[in-house]
């Protein structure tokens, strides 16, 4: 009865002792290197930035987990999981080196492209600038030309009225003869005189006119200064009625005032029976009496 009972407990520990030898032998090194190999083993950046040494921490791991499944003693399965944890941590070292020269690639990459875009838009900018400074000395030159041309044009018109620079600027004389005698209408000469003068002052809209009448001394002074006032307002309707602006042309009369001859002889009495015409300046300026 003993030996029913001894052969059923024997075989029970026999199962046992086969299963033991059967379950992979570990150590907390293995599972903390096995941890950390799984962690390397997620991050693409390591197969991208150390593959070789990712290899190497593979092989070490590989080698460490048969000496688990032998089951082999905690010291040779420690010295193999140590191999292994270190190939991985040069792995890691491998990729933090790598993405760290990466990163500085790019930032110096991105850095230089800024200074090349810098470069670039201070060049096209600079180009701008250029042109711009054509387009302005070329406007400037036009404005210029342009200028000289109607300096020559008013120069010619000018010594067409036999006009004469004085210390009031440029002055337009209309005799006596180009009204009707002791008339202050002008005759077909002297509209023909203010139709050049017109003429003159529409091409120069920045231009005014003083309109001074002036008679000898034969006659009252009453007379004579009617007379000076009437023939400068002759000379004012007749520009306005060949288009000049009522408020860029004024008048004075002076009768027998300021002669320019004697009066003596019946020539010098004519030069000072006049009209003069002062013309201002560019800004439209003219000096006063």
């Amino acid at each position: 009865m003993k030996k029913l009972l001894f052969v059923p407990t024997m075989l029970t520990m026999a199962v046992l002792i086969s299963a033991c030898s059967t379950v992979p032998r570990t150590t907390s090194l293995l599972d903390q290197t096995r941890s950390d190999y799984v962690v390397i083993q997620n991050n693409p950046n390591v197969e991208r930035y150390a593959p070789m040494e990712m290899q190497q921490a593979t092989t070490a791991m590989n080698l460490a987990n048969v000496a688990s499944d032998k089951r082999e003693s905690d010291a040779d399965i420690d010295k193999l999981a140590y191999i292994a944890k270190d190939k991985i941590g040069v792995a890691k070292e491998v990729t933090k080196q790598k993405l760290a020269e990466a990163d500085m690639t790019r930032t110096t990459k991105e850095r230089d492209q800024m200074v090349l875009n810098q470069r670039t838009n201070e060049a096209d900018q600079a180009k701008a600038n250029a042109a711009q400074s054509q387009l302005a000395t070329k406007a400037a030159q036009a404005d210029a030309a342009d200028s000289q041309a109607r300096a020559a044009k008013l120069e010619a018109e000018l010594a067409d009225l036999s006009a004469k620079k004085t210390d009031r600027g440029i002055i337009i004389t209309l005799s006596d003869v180009l009204f009707g005698t002791d008339q202050s209408r002008l005759n077909p000469n002297g509209m023909a005189t203010a139709q050049k003068l017109a003429d003159l002052l529409n091409q120069n809209p920045t231009r005014n006119v003083l309109i001074e009448g002036f008679t000898d001394n034969t006659g009252t002074a009453a007379y004579n200064q009617e007379l000076s006032e009437r023939r400068a307002g002759a000379v004012l309707h007749a520009l306005q009625d060949m288009g000049v602006a009522s408020n860029r042309v004024s008048t004075r009369g002076y009768g027998k005032e300021y002669p320019v001859a004697s009066n003596a002889t019946a020539d010098s009495r004519q030069l000072n029976r006049r009209v003069e015409i002062v013309l201002s300046d560019d800004t439209g300026k003219i000096v006063q009496r």
